[in-house]
Protein backbone atom coordinates (compact mmCIF):
# COMPACT_ATOMS: atom_id res chain seq x y z
CA UNK A 1 0.00 0.00 0.00
CA UNK A 2 2.43 2.57 1.06
CA UNK A 3 4.17 1.62 -2.41
CA UNK A 4 1.35 2.87 -4.31
CA UNK A 5 0.57 5.74 -1.98
CA UNK A 6 4.08 7.09 -2.95
CA UNK A 7 3.33 6.97 -6.82
CA UNK A 8 -0.04 9.79 -6.39
CA UNK A 9 1.70 13.47 -6.74
CA UNK A 10 2.09 15.07 -3.60
CA UNK A 11 -0.34 17.82 -4.66
CA UNK A 12 -3.23 14.82 -4.62
CA UNK A 13 -2.55 14.40 -0.83
CA UNK A 14 -2.68 18.17 0.23
CA UNK A 15 -6.29 18.77 -2.04
CA UNK A 16 -7.78 15.34 -1.08
CA UNK A 17 -7.04 12.33 -3.82
CA UNK A 18 -10.61 11.71 -4.81
CA UNK A 19 -11.81 14.81 -5.21
CA UNK A 20 -9.10 15.98 -7.16
CA UNK A 21 -9.16 13.03 -9.43
CA UNK A 22 -12.80 13.76 -9.65
CA UNK A 23 -12.54 17.45 -10.87
CA UNK A 24 -9.87 16.67 -13.55
CA UNK A 25 -11.85 14.12 -14.85
CA UNK A 26 -15.24 16.35 -15.44
CA UNK A 27 -13.07 18.93 -16.70
CA UNK A 28 -11.83 16.43 -19.06
CA UNK A 29 -15.16 15.13 -20.05
CA UNK A 30 -16.05 18.92 -20.48
CA UNK A 31 -13.43 19.28 -22.88
CA UNK A 32 -14.11 16.83 -24.68
CA UNK A 33 -17.91 17.34 -25.25
CA UNK A 34 -17.10 21.15 -25.98
CA UNK A 35 -14.95 19.90 -28.64
CA UNK A 36 -17.99 17.71 -30.06
CA UNK A 37 -20.12 20.73 -30.01
CA UNK A 38 -17.80 22.86 -32.06
CA UNK A 39 -16.55 20.21 -34.38
CA UNK A 40 -20.95 20.06 -34.77
CA UNK A 41 -20.86 23.57 -35.40
CA UNK A 42 -18.40 23.48 -37.84
CA UNK A 43 -19.66 21.15 -39.66
CA UNK A 44 -22.76 22.59 -39.83
CA UNK A 45 -21.47 25.72 -40.69
CA UNK A 46 -20.15 23.77 -43.79
CA UNK A 47 -23.24 22.33 -44.32
CA UNK A 48 -25.16 25.82 -44.51
CA UNK A 49 -22.78 27.47 -46.79
CA UNK A 50 -23.02 25.10 -49.67
CA UNK A 51 -26.84 25.04 -49.07
CA UNK A 52 -26.90 28.72 -49.04
CA UNK A 53 -25.13 28.63 -52.51
CA UNK A 54 -27.74 26.17 -53.52
CA UNK A 55 -30.10 28.18 -52.73
CA UNK A 56 -29.20 31.23 -54.48
CA UNK A 57 -28.11 30.15 -57.78
CA UNK A 58 -31.12 27.49 -57.67
CA UNK A 59 -33.72 30.91 -57.23
CA UNK A 60 -31.43 33.06 -59.84
CA UNK A 61 -31.41 30.56 -62.62
CA UNK A 62 -35.10 29.64 -61.65
CA UNK A 63 -36.41 32.49 -63.96
CA UNK A 64 -35.48 36.61 -64.94
CA UNK A 65 -34.95 38.42 -61.93
CA UNK A 66 -32.75 41.21 -60.78
CA UNK A 67 -30.80 38.49 -59.60
CA UNK A 68 -29.71 37.94 -62.99
CA UNK A 69 -29.34 40.94 -64.41
CA UNK A 70 -28.50 39.99 -67.86
CA UNK A 71 -32.00 38.13 -68.07
CA UNK A 72 -35.27 39.86 -68.90
CA UNK A 73 -38.58 38.84 -69.75
CA UNK A 74 -38.16 37.14 -72.88
CA UNK A 75 -34.67 36.26 -73.03
CA UNK A 76 -33.60 33.61 -71.00
CA UNK A 77 -32.08 30.83 -72.70
CA UNK A 78 -31.62 27.34 -71.52
CA UNK A 79 -27.81 27.58 -72.26
CA UNK A 80 -27.85 30.61 -70.15
CA UNK A 81 -30.42 29.22 -67.43
CA UNK A 82 -27.63 26.57 -67.32
CA UNK A 83 -29.38 22.71 -65.50
CA UNK A 84 -30.53 23.63 -62.60
CA UNK A 85 -33.15 26.13 -64.35
CA UNK A 86 -36.90 26.43 -63.41
CA UNK A 87 -36.36 24.26 -60.81
CA UNK A 88 -38.72 26.12 -58.50
CA UNK A 89 -41.70 27.46 -60.77
CA UNK A 90 -43.36 28.64 -57.80
CA UNK A 91 -40.49 30.87 -56.22
CA UNK A 92 -41.97 34.62 -56.04
CA UNK A 93 -41.11 36.50 -59.04
CA UNK A 94 -41.77 40.09 -56.34
CA UNK A 95 -38.37 41.65 -56.68
CA UNK A 96 -38.81 42.95 -53.46
CA UNK A 97 -39.26 39.92 -51.80
CA UNK A 98 -36.01 38.41 -53.83
CA UNK A 99 -34.12 41.26 -52.73
CA UNK A 100 -34.47 40.42 -49.20
CA UNK A 101 -34.38 36.87 -50.05
CA UNK A 102 -30.79 37.00 -51.49
CA UNK A 103 -29.81 39.40 -48.90
CA UNK A 104 -30.52 37.18 -45.64
CA UNK A 105 -28.76 34.47 -47.41
CA UNK A 106 -26.06 35.92 -47.69
CA UNK A 107 -25.62 37.45 -44.34
CA UNK A 108 -26.42 33.51 -43.22
CA UNK A 109 -24.01 32.32 -45.14
CA UNK A 110 -21.30 34.68 -43.97
CA UNK A 111 -21.83 34.21 -40.71
CA UNK A 112 -21.54 30.12 -41.50
CA UNK A 113 -18.47 31.10 -43.01
CA UNK A 114 -17.14 32.85 -39.70
CA UNK A 115 -18.48 29.90 -37.48
CA UNK A 116 -16.50 27.67 -40.00
CA UNK A 117 -13.22 29.77 -39.72
CA UNK A 118 -13.15 30.17 -36.00
CA UNK A 119 -13.69 26.10 -35.13
CA UNK A 120 -11.64 25.26 -38.02
CA UNK A 121 -9.21 23.39 -35.74
CA UNK A 122 -11.97 21.05 -35.44
CA UNK A 123 -13.22 20.46 -39.24
CA UNK A 124 -11.51 17.52 -40.82
CA UNK A 125 -9.78 18.23 -43.82
CA UNK A 126 -11.52 16.39 -46.40
CA UNK A 127 -14.57 17.64 -45.00
CA UNK A 128 -13.69 21.11 -46.16
CA UNK A 129 -12.45 20.12 -49.61
CA UNK A 130 -15.50 18.52 -50.41
CA UNK A 131 -17.43 21.88 -49.21
CA UNK A 132 -15.06 24.09 -51.47
CA UNK A 133 -15.48 21.57 -54.54
CA UNK A 134 -19.37 21.43 -54.16
CA UNK A 135 -19.83 25.30 -53.89
CA UNK A 136 -17.67 25.51 -57.35
CA UNK A 137 -19.60 22.89 -58.90
CA UNK A 138 -22.58 25.13 -57.83
CA UNK A 139 -21.43 28.20 -59.16
CA UNK A 140 -20.06 26.75 -62.18
CA UNK A 141 -23.67 25.40 -63.22
CA UNK A 142 -24.80 29.21 -62.45
CA UNK A 143 -26.02 31.78 -64.50
CA UNK A 144 -24.29 35.04 -64.56
CA UNK A 145 -25.59 36.59 -61.51
CA UNK A 146 -25.39 39.92 -60.40
CA UNK A 147 -22.26 42.51 -61.22
CA UNK A 148 -21.24 40.36 -63.98
CA UNK A 149 -18.35 41.23 -66.40
CA UNK A 150 -18.50 37.89 -68.58
CA UNK A 151 -20.65 39.40 -71.61
CA UNK A 152 -18.50 42.40 -71.67
CA UNK A 153 -15.21 39.90 -72.22
CA UNK A 154 -16.87 38.17 -75.13
CA UNK A 155 -18.02 41.19 -76.43
CA UNK A 156 -14.26 42.85 -76.13
CA UNK A 157 -13.25 39.25 -77.60
CA UNK A 158 -15.56 38.98 -80.69
CA UNK A 159 -14.52 43.27 -81.58
CA UNK A 160 -11.49 42.22 -82.14
CA UNK A 161 -12.08 38.28 -83.80
CA UNK A 162 -14.99 38.85 -85.71
CA UNK A 163 -15.35 42.72 -86.48
CA UNK A 164 -11.93 43.55 -86.63
CA UNK A 165 -11.65 46.39 -84.39
CA UNK A 166 -9.44 46.97 -81.84
CA UNK A 167 -11.19 46.74 -78.46
CA UNK A 168 -8.70 49.10 -76.94
CA UNK A 169 -8.78 52.04 -79.70
CA UNK A 170 -12.70 51.52 -80.58
CA UNK A 171 -15.53 50.99 -77.83
CA UNK A 172 -18.57 48.63 -78.14
CA UNK A 173 -20.92 51.29 -79.72
CA UNK A 174 -19.06 51.10 -83.06
CA UNK A 175 -19.63 47.49 -83.52
CA UNK A 176 -22.92 45.57 -85.45
CA UNK A 177 -25.19 45.72 -82.56
CA UNK A 178 -26.55 42.50 -84.55
CA UNK A 179 -23.39 40.86 -82.62
CA UNK A 180 -25.18 38.65 -80.22
CA UNK A 181 -22.86 39.39 -77.34
CA UNK A 182 -23.92 43.48 -77.50
CA UNK A 183 -26.97 42.76 -76.47
CA UNK A 184 -25.66 40.81 -73.26
CA UNK A 185 -22.70 43.16 -72.52
CA UNK A 186 -23.33 47.00 -70.82
CA UNK A 187 -20.28 49.20 -70.83
CA UNK A 188 -21.06 50.04 -74.79
CA UNK A 189 -18.72 53.29 -74.15
CA UNK A 190 -15.91 52.18 -72.49
CA UNK A 191 -12.63 51.08 -74.02
CA UNK A 192 -11.50 47.94 -72.47
CA UNK A 193 -10.25 48.21 -69.76
CA UNK A 194 -8.85 44.61 -69.25
CA UNK A 195 -5.14 43.12 -69.18
CA UNK A 196 -3.52 42.21 -72.72
CA UNK A 197 -2.91 38.93 -71.59
CA UNK A 198 -6.86 38.21 -70.83
CA UNK A 199 -7.87 40.26 -73.92
CA UNK A 200 -6.12 37.38 -76.00
CA UNK A 201 -7.71 34.79 -73.40
CA UNK A 202 -10.74 36.53 -74.78
CA UNK A 203 -9.67 35.96 -78.12
CA UNK A 204 -9.26 32.53 -77.98
CA UNK A 205 -12.78 31.59 -76.76
CA UNK A 206 -14.81 33.16 -79.75
CA UNK A 207 -14.86 30.30 -81.83
CA UNK A 208 -16.63 28.60 -79.66
CA UNK A 209 -19.58 31.34 -79.97
CA UNK A 210 -21.71 33.12 -77.03
CA UNK A 211 -22.86 30.15 -75.44
CA UNK A 212 -19.79 28.58 -75.52
CA UNK A 213 -17.23 31.23 -74.46
CA UNK A 214 -19.68 31.56 -71.41
CA UNK A 215 -18.81 28.56 -70.33
CA UNK A 216 -15.38 28.24 -71.12
CA UNK A 217 -14.65 31.44 -69.29
CA UNK A 218 -16.72 30.13 -66.52
CA UNK A 219 -14.63 26.81 -66.17
CA UNK A 220 -11.13 28.54 -66.78
CA UNK A 221 -12.31 31.01 -63.85
CA UNK A 222 -13.32 27.63 -61.52
CA UNK A 223 -10.33 26.35 -62.20
CA UNK A 224 -8.34 29.35 -61.39
CA UNK A 225 -9.85 29.28 -58.15
CA UNK A 226 -9.37 25.88 -57.33
CA UNK A 227 -5.89 26.22 -58.28
CA UNK A 228 -5.30 28.80 -56.16
CA UNK A 229 -7.15 27.06 -53.07
CA UNK A 230 -4.88 24.35 -53.92
CA UNK A 231 -1.30 26.72 -53.69
CA UNK A 232 -3.05 28.33 -50.91
CA UNK A 233 -2.76 24.39 -49.13
CA UNK A 234 0.63 24.18 -50.19
CA UNK A 235 2.04 27.42 -49.21
CA UNK A 236 0.69 27.09 -45.58
CA UNK A 237 2.20 23.73 -44.85
CA UNK A 238 5.54 25.23 -46.24
CA UNK A 239 5.12 28.19 -43.57
CA UNK A 240 3.89 25.91 -40.56
CA UNK A 241 0.43 26.86 -41.04
CA UNK A 242 -2.29 25.38 -40.52
CA UNK A 243 -3.86 25.04 -43.91
CA UNK A 244 -7.75 23.67 -43.40
CA UNK A 245 -7.97 27.35 -41.88
CA UNK A 246 -5.96 28.89 -44.90
CA UNK A 247 -8.15 27.06 -47.19
CA UNK A 248 -11.53 27.90 -45.29
CA UNK A 249 -10.51 31.57 -45.69
CA UNK A 250 -10.28 31.65 -48.86
CA UNK A 251 -12.32 28.95 -50.56
CA UNK A 252 -15.62 29.53 -49.26
CA UNK A 253 -15.83 33.08 -48.58
CA UNK A 254 -19.68 34.02 -49.94
CA UNK A 255 -19.07 37.00 -51.14
CA UNK A 256 -15.86 35.68 -53.50
CA UNK A 257 -18.34 32.91 -53.97
CA UNK A 258 -21.53 34.57 -54.73
CA UNK A 259 -20.50 37.52 -56.57
CA UNK A 260 -17.17 36.58 -57.52
CA UNK A 261 -18.03 33.14 -59.15
CA UNK A 262 -21.00 34.11 -59.68
CA UNK A 263 -20.08 36.79 -61.23
CA UNK A 264 -17.40 35.32 -63.39
CA UNK A 265 -14.69 38.09 -62.34
CA UNK A 266 -11.10 37.67 -64.02
CA UNK A 267 -10.05 38.40 -60.73
CA UNK A 268 -9.45 34.43 -59.79
CA UNK A 269 -6.96 34.19 -62.98
CA UNK A 270 -4.69 37.06 -61.23
CA UNK A 271 -4.56 35.91 -57.61
CA UNK A 272 -3.70 32.39 -59.01
CA UNK A 273 -0.87 33.74 -60.73
CA UNK A 274 0.36 36.30 -57.79
CA UNK A 275 -0.26 32.76 -55.01
CA UNK A 276 1.88 30.72 -57.97
CA UNK A 277 4.64 33.08 -56.99
CA UNK A 278 4.01 33.38 -53.50
CA UNK A 279 4.67 28.99 -53.78
CA UNK A 280 7.65 29.49 -55.63
CA UNK A 281 9.46 31.67 -53.36
CA UNK A 282 8.77 29.85 -50.78
CA UNK A 283 9.77 26.71 -52.47
CA UNK A 284 13.07 29.00 -53.34
CA UNK A 285 13.37 30.65 -50.23
CA UNK A 286 13.48 26.94 -48.31
CA UNK A 287 16.08 25.30 -50.84
CA UNK A 288 18.44 28.20 -50.33
CA UNK A 289 20.48 27.47 -47.37
CA UNK A 290 21.18 24.03 -48.81
CA UNK A 291 22.56 25.57 -51.94
CA UNK A 292 24.73 28.15 -50.66
CA UNK A 293 26.09 25.74 -48.05
CA UNK A 294 27.41 23.86 -50.74
CA UNK A 295 29.52 27.24 -52.24
CA UNK A 296 33.54 26.83 -51.52
CA UNK A 297 33.88 29.98 -48.31
CA UNK A 298 36.51 32.72 -50.49
CA UNK A 299 39.65 33.06 -48.54
CA UNK A 300 39.66 35.60 -45.72
CA UNK A 301 41.09 39.15 -46.73
CA UNK A 302 40.49 38.60 -50.70
CA UNK A 303 38.81 40.84 -52.80
CA UNK A 304 35.83 40.47 -54.73
CA UNK A 305 35.90 41.98 -58.23
CA UNK A 306 32.60 43.54 -59.55
CA UNK A 307 33.03 41.12 -62.23
CA UNK A 308 32.92 38.42 -60.02
CA UNK A 309 29.84 39.95 -57.80
CA UNK A 310 27.80 40.06 -60.74
CA UNK A 311 28.42 36.65 -61.60
CA UNK A 312 27.42 35.75 -58.38
CA UNK A 313 24.11 37.59 -58.29
CA UNK A 314 23.12 35.88 -61.76
CA UNK A 315 24.81 32.63 -62.09
CA UNK A 316 23.28 30.26 -61.21
CA UNK A 317 20.33 31.05 -62.58
CA UNK A 318 17.26 30.04 -60.33
CA UNK A 319 14.35 29.12 -61.89
CA UNK A 320 11.69 28.77 -59.45
CA UNK A 321 12.49 32.67 -58.54
CA UNK A 322 12.65 33.41 -62.10
CA UNK A 323 9.40 32.38 -62.68
CA UNK A 324 8.29 33.80 -59.37
CA UNK A 325 9.13 37.44 -61.03
CA UNK A 326 7.54 36.42 -64.67
CA UNK A 327 4.29 35.09 -62.75
CA UNK A 328 3.83 38.34 -60.10
CA UNK A 329 4.15 40.53 -64.31
CA UNK A 330 2.09 38.24 -66.14
CA UNK A 331 -0.66 38.91 -63.35
CA UNK A 332 -0.58 42.93 -63.54
CA UNK A 333 -0.73 42.07 -67.46
CA UNK A 334 -3.75 40.28 -66.50
CA UNK A 335 -5.26 42.74 -64.15
CA UNK A 336 -3.46 46.06 -63.23
CA UNK A 337 -4.51 46.37 -59.89
CA UNK A 338 -2.05 43.54 -59.11
CA UNK A 339 0.73 45.49 -60.05
CA UNK A 340 0.71 47.29 -56.63
CA UNK A 341 2.41 43.98 -54.96
CA UNK A 342 5.48 44.35 -57.15
CA UNK A 343 7.31 47.20 -55.42
CA UNK A 344 6.46 45.74 -52.09
CA UNK A 345 7.55 41.65 -53.61
CA UNK A 346 10.80 43.77 -54.34
CA UNK A 347 11.45 45.26 -51.10
CA UNK A 348 10.93 42.17 -49.10
CA UNK A 349 13.84 40.97 -51.13
CA UNK A 350 16.17 43.95 -50.72
CA UNK A 351 18.70 42.06 -48.32
CA UNK A 352 18.54 38.84 -50.15
CA UNK A 353 20.46 40.48 -53.16
CA UNK A 354 20.88 37.33 -55.35
CA UNK A 355 17.47 36.13 -55.11
CA UNK A 356 15.87 40.23 -55.85
CA UNK A 357 18.17 39.74 -58.67
CA UNK A 358 16.61 36.31 -60.34
CA UNK A 359 13.36 38.11 -59.30
CA UNK A 360 13.93 41.21 -60.98
CA UNK A 361 15.30 39.04 -64.09
CA UNK A 362 11.81 37.48 -64.40
CA UNK A 363 9.96 39.86 -64.48
CA UNK A 364 11.92 42.18 -67.09
CA UNK A 365 11.70 39.19 -69.29
CA UNK A 366 8.36 39.11 -68.84
CA UNK A 367 8.04 42.06 -69.32
CA UNK A 368 8.87 42.49 -72.30
CA UNK A 369 7.36 39.41 -73.97
CA UNK A 370 4.49 41.09 -72.59
CA UNK A 371 5.11 44.25 -74.41
CA UNK A 372 6.39 42.68 -77.38
CA UNK A 373 2.63 40.42 -77.60
CA UNK A 374 0.48 43.57 -76.74
CA UNK A 375 2.56 45.21 -79.42
CA UNK A 376 1.79 42.59 -82.09
CA UNK A 377 -2.02 42.12 -80.92
CA UNK A 378 -3.10 45.52 -80.59
CA UNK A 379 -0.10 48.19 -81.50
CA UNK A 380 1.03 51.13 -79.39
CA UNK A 381 -2.63 50.51 -77.36
CA UNK A 382 -3.06 49.96 -73.27
CA UNK A 383 -5.97 49.18 -71.53
CA UNK A 384 -8.45 52.25 -70.89
CA UNK A 385 -7.71 52.62 -67.12
CA UNK A 386 -8.32 55.87 -66.65
CA UNK A 387 -11.69 56.78 -68.41
CA UNK A 388 -12.76 53.34 -65.17
CA UNK A 389 -10.52 55.28 -62.33
CA UNK A 390 -13.05 58.15 -63.05
CA UNK A 391 -15.69 55.75 -61.91
CA UNK A 392 -17.39 56.55 -58.48
CA UNK A 393 -19.67 53.49 -55.94
CA UNK A 394 -21.95 55.43 -54.07
CA UNK A 395 -20.55 53.33 -50.61
CA UNK A 396 -17.11 53.45 -51.48
CA UNK A 397 -14.82 54.77 -48.73
CA UNK A 398 -13.90 57.71 -50.66
CA UNK A 399 -17.26 59.10 -51.66
CA UNK A 400 -18.23 58.40 -48.30
CA UNK A 401 -15.62 60.50 -46.69
CA UNK A 402 -16.48 63.05 -49.60
CA UNK A 403 -20.17 62.99 -47.92
CA UNK A 404 -18.84 63.30 -44.18
CA UNK A 405 -16.98 66.34 -44.91
CA UNK A 406 -19.46 67.91 -47.07
CA UNK A 407 -18.10 67.65 -50.21
CA UNK A 408 -21.12 65.89 -51.35
CA UNK A 409 -19.12 63.14 -52.43
CA UNK A 410 -15.67 62.15 -53.91
CA UNK A 411 -14.59 65.01 -55.40
CA UNK A 412 -10.94 66.11 -57.30
CA UNK A 413 -9.87 67.28 -53.80
CA UNK A 414 -10.88 63.84 -52.08
CA UNK A 415 -9.53 61.82 -54.90
CA UNK A 416 -5.74 63.54 -54.70
CA UNK A 417 -5.38 63.11 -51.12
CA UNK A 418 -7.17 59.05 -51.40
CA UNK A 419 -4.09 58.84 -53.95
CA UNK A 420 -1.35 60.37 -52.13
CA UNK A 421 -2.64 58.21 -48.81
CA UNK A 422 -2.58 54.71 -51.19
CA UNK A 423 0.73 56.15 -51.90
CA UNK A 424 2.06 56.57 -48.86
CA UNK A 425 0.56 53.16 -47.61
CA UNK A 426 2.10 51.08 -50.39
CA UNK A 427 5.90 52.83 -49.14
CA UNK A 428 5.01 52.06 -45.37
CA UNK A 429 4.13 48.44 -46.95
CA UNK A 430 7.55 48.49 -48.56
CA UNK A 431 8.99 49.36 -45.41
CA UNK A 432 8.06 46.64 -43.89
CA UNK A 433 8.13 44.14 -46.35
CA UNK A 434 12.24 45.22 -45.79
CA UNK A 435 11.91 45.19 -41.71
CA UNK A 436 10.91 41.76 -41.60
CA UNK A 437 12.36 40.51 -45.18
CA UNK A 438 8.88 39.32 -45.59
CA UNK A 439 6.29 40.07 -48.17
CA UNK A 440 3.18 38.55 -47.65
CA UNK A 441 1.97 40.32 -44.84
CA UNK A 442 3.28 43.65 -46.57
CA UNK A 443 1.08 42.45 -49.61
CA UNK A 444 -2.08 42.04 -47.28
CA UNK A 445 -1.94 45.21 -46.39
CA UNK A 446 -0.99 46.75 -49.58
CA UNK A 447 -4.13 45.11 -50.69
CA UNK A 448 -6.36 46.33 -48.13
CA UNK A 449 -4.83 49.88 -49.00
CA UNK A 450 -5.89 49.95 -52.27
CA UNK A 451 -9.43 48.05 -51.86
CA UNK A 452 -10.24 50.87 -49.07
CA UNK A 453 -8.87 53.76 -51.32
CA UNK A 454 -10.69 52.82 -54.49
CA UNK A 455 -13.26 54.93 -55.95
CA UNK A 456 -15.14 52.21 -57.73
CA UNK A 457 -14.85 49.31 -54.82
CA UNK A 458 -16.52 46.30 -56.17
CA UNK A 459 -17.47 43.34 -53.58
CA UNK A 460 -15.26 40.30 -55.04
CA UNK A 461 -12.45 42.64 -54.94
CA UNK A 462 -12.01 40.89 -51.57
CA UNK A 463 -10.30 38.27 -52.93
CA UNK A 464 -7.00 40.12 -53.23
CA UNK A 465 -7.12 40.08 -49.88
CA UNK A 466 -8.02 36.34 -49.02
CA UNK A 467 -5.07 34.52 -49.70
CA UNK A 468 -2.43 37.06 -48.80
CA UNK A 469 -4.13 37.12 -45.36
CA UNK A 470 -4.80 33.22 -45.08
CA UNK A 471 -0.48 32.76 -45.68
CA UNK A 472 0.52 35.76 -43.69
CA UNK A 473 0.06 34.56 -40.09
CA UNK A 474 -1.14 38.17 -38.85
CA UNK A 475 -4.71 37.66 -36.80
CA UNK A 476 -5.25 41.48 -37.28
CA UNK A 477 -4.60 40.88 -41.03
CA UNK A 478 -7.25 38.49 -40.68
CA UNK A 479 -10.09 40.75 -39.08
CA UNK A 480 -9.63 43.40 -41.32
CA UNK A 481 -10.30 40.90 -44.38
CA UNK A 482 -13.58 40.05 -42.18
CA UNK A 483 -14.50 43.11 -41.63
CA UNK A 484 -14.32 44.26 -45.20
CA UNK A 485 -16.04 41.44 -46.22
CA UNK A 486 -19.54 43.00 -43.76
CA UNK A 487 -18.33 46.03 -45.04
CA UNK A 488 -18.87 44.88 -48.80
CA UNK A 489 -22.02 42.91 -48.21
CA UNK A 490 -23.33 46.09 -46.45
CA UNK A 491 -22.81 48.12 -49.20
CA UNK A 492 -23.60 45.84 -52.14
CA UNK A 493 -26.37 43.57 -50.70
CA UNK A 494 -29.59 43.79 -53.17
CA UNK A 495 -31.64 45.10 -49.84
CA UNK A 496 -29.30 47.53 -48.90
CA UNK A 497 -31.11 50.04 -51.11
CA UNK A 498 -34.74 49.62 -49.38
CA UNK A 499 -32.43 50.40 -46.08
CA UNK A 500 -30.94 53.54 -47.19
CA UNK A 501 -34.36 54.66 -48.97
CA UNK A 502 -35.68 53.85 -45.48
CA UNK A 503 -33.31 55.80 -43.48
CA UNK A 504 -32.96 59.04 -46.01
CA UNK A 505 -29.23 57.63 -47.35
CA UNK A 506 -29.57 59.00 -50.64
CA UNK A 507 -25.75 59.69 -51.65
CA UNK A 508 -26.65 59.70 -55.03
CA UNK A 509 -28.89 62.48 -55.17
CA UNK A 510 -26.16 65.08 -54.23
CA UNK A 511 -25.29 67.32 -56.81
CA UNK A 512 -21.73 65.64 -57.29
CA UNK A 513 -23.72 62.60 -56.49
CA UNK A 514 -25.50 62.66 -59.81
CA UNK A 515 -22.93 63.74 -61.81
CA UNK A 516 -21.23 60.34 -60.73
CA UNK A 517 -24.73 58.45 -61.81
CA UNK A 518 -24.73 60.20 -65.20
CA UNK A 519 -21.21 59.50 -66.15
CA UNK A 520 -21.49 55.93 -65.26
CA UNK A 521 -25.18 55.81 -67.66
CA UNK A 522 -22.88 57.64 -70.28
CA UNK A 523 -20.74 54.83 -69.83
CA UNK A 524 -23.30 52.33 -70.15
CA UNK A 525 -25.23 53.52 -73.00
Amino acid sequence: MSSDASTLPVGDGLLGGGDSRRWRLRRGRGAVARAGIEARVAALALLFVVAGSLLLVVVAANRPSLLSPTTHANFFPHWMAGPLGGLWPGLTANGTSLRWLFTGAILAMYLAYVLALRYSGRLQARWVIAAILAVHAIFLLAPPLALTDVFNYINYGRMEIVHHLNPYTTIPISEPHSDPSFALSNWHELLSPYGPLFTLLTFAVVPLGVAGSFWALKSILALASLGTIYLVWKCARLLGRDPVAAIVLVGLNPIVLVWGLGGDHNDFLTMLLIVFAFYLLLRARGARPAAEGSRQPKPAGQAVSPLTRVRGLLLPLSPAEIVAGAAFATAAATKASAGILMPVVLAGLLRAPRRLTQVVIGMAAAGVVIALVSLIAFGLHIPDLNTQSRLVTNESVPNLIGLMIGAGGENESVRVVISAVLGASVLFCCAMAWRRRDSLGASGWASVALLVTLSWVLPWYVLWVLPLAALAGSRRLRNVALVLGVYLIVAWAPASTLVWNAIGFHPEKTPLGRLHQRYVKELLH
